[in-house]
């Protein structure tokens, strides 16, 4: 899968919703619309089980290829763990903590 990733910033940010907010993009080329729900239905449920709570103000889209309708369950768990991992770790690189 490809991860996309955008910091929000400003009003944005100062919103309620802050933390991660995530969507995914599932086209037809995937297959019908049995098999796109599916992979949808999966990733949404990798994401619940590993979001960061506190979590950083950005915006994800996750573009899953067509092995996540095959792939292990556990295998997508770590696979959305280290993509929110290193999303967390480059937003945090980007903006330096107060000291």
């Amino acid at each position: 899968m490809t991860v996309f990733y955008l910091e929000r910033t400003g009003a944005e940010s100062a919103n309620a919703d802050s933390g991660l907010r995530v969507g995914f993009t599932v086209g037809k080329a995937l297959g019908g619309a049995v098999q796109r729900n599916r992979m949808k239905r999966r990733l949404r449920e990798a994401v619940r089980l590993t979001r960061p709570v506190p979590g950083p103000s950005a915006d994800v889209v996750i573009n899953p290829k067509k092995t996540v309708l095959t792939a292990d369950f556990d295998l997508l768990l770590n696979e959305v763990r280290q993509a929110f991992v290193v999303i967390e770790k480059k937003l945090s690189v980007a903006r330096p903590q107060p000291r």
